[in-house]
């Protein structure tokens, strides 16, 4: 386990600026202490630091998850955002997406949300902006990118997809062997 580079750094605050804009400070600096992002096994977690300094006595090969993955690298050095991290974005989310009651199994299925499904979102957000996805009883599903902005949507016709699917909570269920 060790930190990240400066361009690890970069590449995940950018990802995470997508979706939450100025407000991973607040994910950093937390009222409860202080939190870090960590890389292992190409993975990035998020711990605190009182956490941190307990995982750095167990040996590499016996730590499995020393926090909350946030995501991981893929062998080009992208960063893909995982669903585990989607109950630290879902408070700090400047741009919403909230799906109706018939579109939230399509979604949690692993589909792209379509016009027909959209109940709500948030004014102003552009097309290909990072948005999270709630239901409407507003519980976070999942996350996604924009395919329309806000004013193109209400033009659109009803089978367009509004918003490119990227990770939900289904994926739990899907993917419980490859998510650690």
């Amino acid at each position: 386990m060790r930190p990240l580079t400066e361009a690890e750094t970069r590449t995940v605050f950018e990802k995470l600026g997508r979706y939450i804009g100025e407000n991973i400070q607040l994910l950093v600096d937390r009222p409860d202490g202080t939190y870090c992002f960590r890389l292992h096994r190409d993975r990035v977690y998020y711990l605190s630091e009182k956490l941190l300094k307990v995982a750095a006595s167990i040996p590499r090969e016996s730590l499995t998850a020393p926090g909350t993955c946030f995501g991981k690298f893929t062998k080009t050095q992208k960063f893909r955002l995982s669903v585990t991290a989607l109950d630290f974005l879902a408070p700090y989310a400047k741009f919403k997406v909230w799906v109706k009651p018939g579109s939230e199994q399509s979604f949690l299925y692993g589909n792209h949300v379509l016009k027909s499904g959209l109940g709500r979102i948030t004014e102003n957000t552009a097309q290909y902006q990072g948005v999270v996805v709630y239901s409407m009883a507003d519980v976070p599903l999942g996350f996604g990118v924009a395919a329309k902005s806000t004013q193109a949507c209400r033009k659109v016709d009803p089978m367009a997809i509004v918003v490119f699917h990227q990770a939900d909570v289904g994926e739990y269920v899907r993917n419980e062997d490859t998510l650690m």
